[in-house]
């Protein structure tokens, strides 16, 4: 499966974004999906991941009560609600497929480009 994500810019602090990420070339119902950061110098950490059916979801703690992930399977895509954004949320962001849910960056096969966030204060 191909991942594509978009979404990014360059916002202040407390404003929103909303990542998308769309695929194609395969099942897309069949696949959890995640969204994952990576700021300079640091490990690719989870942001959040979904279920195939969107019916559970896992966020970091550090985006709880801000980020909403969701997904649409009719349209092949999954999105990241942003709100409340903080500087330290900057990063680049990926999205991510794997058959099995996981909270792991390291457990997904496929992966998405990179979106980069940008948040300033």
């Amino acid at each position: 499966v191909q991942l594509q994500a978009s979404g990014g810019g360059l916002v202040q602090a407390g404003d929103s974004l909303r990542l998308s990420c769309a695929a194609s070339g395969g099942t897309f119902s069949n696949y959890a999906m995640g969204w994952f950061r990576q700021a300079p110098g640091k490990e690719r950490d989870l942001v959040a991941a979904i279920t195939w059916n969107g019916g559970m979801a896992e966020y970091a703690d550090s985006v709880k009560g801000r980020f909403t992930i969701s997904r649409d399977n009719a349209k092949n895509t999954v999105y990241l609600q942003m709100n409340s954004l903080k500087p330290e949320d900057t990063a680049v962001y990926y999205c991510a497929a794997d058959l099995y849910f996981s909270r792991r960056a390291t457990n997904y096969d496929y992966w998405g480009q990179g979106t980069l966030v940008t948040v300033s204060s």
